[in-house]
């Protein structure tokens, strides 16, 4: 039964704006502030959002790709991102692209990430990439959308269904930012003792041939 999008519970995004353009533009103008140590930071901020499912579920499995072009991708196999019908038959997706994370943007108390920083949230990353293009799959359908500095270029664009659910977010960071680094693994290391209920690897392609990182980085 379709539910009326104002009665909707905010818990960690609010679903009555889609975009907060004002909000992305904060981020944008203090970019050093929300993401210090460039790319690095913006991964992480992906990685801790698989990590909080794969502990809800009780573990979880995510890939890391880096691609030659600079860009970074993140997958995993959670439930995807939350997606609702509303009361005009209407698909809509939870903002967590172009709007603030509640429990953590303006929360002096925010969780760290891996390098010390707080944790602010998708839309850090989201504002901060050249592009970015979400991949989400649920029990209920599958969609896509792409993103350009934090503001959706796309409506939410249907692909088919393969059985699977999860996320897939692949983004590159905006040039001012410097790439994460080649050789990464103790970060990968410290990243399983921080997040032990999700099993990590990466998939470096930014040279001839591909190469596995981090296969036993998982718990």
């Amino acid at each position: 039964m379709q539910v009326s999008r104002g009665s909707w519970v905010n818990t960690t995004h609010d679903w009555s704006s889609a975009v907060d353009l004002d909000h992305l533009a904060s981020i944008r103008q203090a970019a050093e502030e929300f993401a210090p140590g460039g790319a690095w930071h913006l991964l992480l901020e992906v990685l801790a959002y698989a990590a909080d499912e794969a502990s809800s579920r009780g573990g979880g499995r995510c890939l890391i790709t880096l691609c030659p072009d600079g860009s970074l991708s993140v997958a995993d196999d959670g439930r995807g991102t939350d997606t609702r019908a509303d009361e005009h038959g209407r698909i809509v997706k939870k903002p967590v692209m172009a709007s603030k994370d509640l429990r953590f943007f303006d929360s002096p108390d925010a969780e760290r990430l891996p390098d010390g920083h707080p944790r602010r949230g998708m839309s850090v990353v989201a504002a901060l990439s050249e592009w970015l293009v979400h991949t989400n799959r649920r029990l209920n359908g599958a969609w896509t959308q792409r993103y350009e500095r934090g503001i959706p270029v796309t409506d939410l664009e249907p692909v088919e269904a393969d059985g699977t659910t999860g996320t897939l977010v692949h983004f590159r960071p905006d040039a001012l930012f410097r790439p994460v680094e080649a050789s990464a693994g103790h970060e990968l290391k410290g990243l399983a003792t921080m997040w032990p209920d999700l099993e990590l690897q990466v998939d470096d392609r930014r040279s001839t041939g591909s190469s596995r990182l981090g296969e036993d980085a998982g718990p």
